[in-house]
């Protein structure tokens, strides 16, 4: 058995659905990185534009960097978001625990059993706050290939997957690139209310419903409250109409089940919560990230909305 095929099983052991892996080499699609800022996609991010060269580059992470893991963690459970109009949603990903915590902490324990066989190895590992293009290697390690609404499509688990990288000095066998199956697909396009993806494999993130229920910190527009369609934090739409979602399974981690304030939370609860109600239940939750603040704006936007469509209707 070869390095890397030891290393993928370690992978599989400490609980990752899938293993692939690349060259630390620059990522080819470096420009489209750069055209994105460039357009003002990236909107309020701009920690997006500082940290360009290290994201074009593995080596401007870990200079010594000659391969790179890629895992992958199904997240997906069965439970359905509430049609109600008196309702919010949360995006899936958010609704158990957080998510960068268990992904770290298995990445840290199989970086440290890599060491044991190869007590030469020294690298990085980051879950989606390191200056890496954690999407960008997921497709060159053959995880899956990028949708035309920006996530990771998986043949086994759709795209309801967390990412994890780690860069490493070991030269390893790296696998092919994944082949994009979206084919003449334009679902999650059309579906979109708020017309955040112009044009296929590019998300404006100053229309779209994740980036401005997150980390958006101003206020939130008349139009945009009423193509919310109950979103207070994220959005699950263009994942939901992909086909390649059909492909679901549920996953074994309990702690990726839904938190009994995170699958149908009410709106009137969101607005009238206080600082220490958002600190308890969302202790160890992305949900966090949005703020005390955040969450009732959002839920306030989403009422705002169902009043103002319903005076169009009368």
């Amino acid at each position: 058995m070869t390095l890397t095929e030891e290393i993928k099983n370690l992978a599989r052991v400490v609980g990752f659905e899938l293993v692939g892996v690349t060259t630390a080499e620059p990522l080819e699609d470096a420009d489209r990185l750069r055209e994105w800022i460039d357009s003002g996609y990236h909107a309020g991010m701009q920690w997006m534009e500082r940290q360009v060269e290290k994201r074009e580059n593995p080596r401007n992470v870990v200079p010594d960097a000659q391969s790179i893991i890629v895992v992958a963690q199904n997240y997906y459970t069965a439970h359905q978001h509430s049609e109600r109009p008196q309702y919010g949603k949360i995006s899936r990903y958010a609704w158990g625990d957080d998510y960068h915590k268990i992904i770290e902490i298995r990445l840290k324990q199989l970086y440290e059993e890599i060491r044991k066989i190869a007590p030469e190895a020294e690298g990085r590992y980051y879950v989606d706050t390191g200056p890496v293009s954690e999407k960008s290697l997921a497709v060159r390690a053959g995880i899956g290939w990028q949708g035309k609404h920006g996530n990771i499509i998986t043949r086994e688990f759709g795209s309801w997957i967390f990412l994890g990288v780690l860069l490493l000095n070991l030269p390893l066998d790296a696998d092919q690139p994944a082949r994009d199956l979206c084919g003449d697909c334009t679902a999650c396009i059309e579906a979109c209310p708020t017309q955040a993806i112009p044009m296929p494999y590019v998300v404006d993130s100053n229309r779209c419903i994740s980036y401005l229920t997150i980390e958006h910190r101003g206020e939130l527009t008349p139009d945009f409250s009423q193509a919310q369609q109950g979103w207070v934090f994220g959005c699950d739409i263009c994942q939901d109409v992909c086909p390649w979602n059909r492909f679901q399974q549920s996953t074994e981690d309990t702690r990726f089940a839904p938190r009994v304030h995170n699958l149908q939370p009410k709106l009137a609860d969101l607005i009238n919560m206080s600082n220490d109600d958002f600190r308890n239940n969302y202790r160890h939750s992305p949900v966090k990230r949005a703020k005390w603040t955040g969450l009732v704006r959002n839920a306030e936007s989403v009422l705002r909305g169902i009043n103002q469509n319903c005076e169009k209707s009368i």
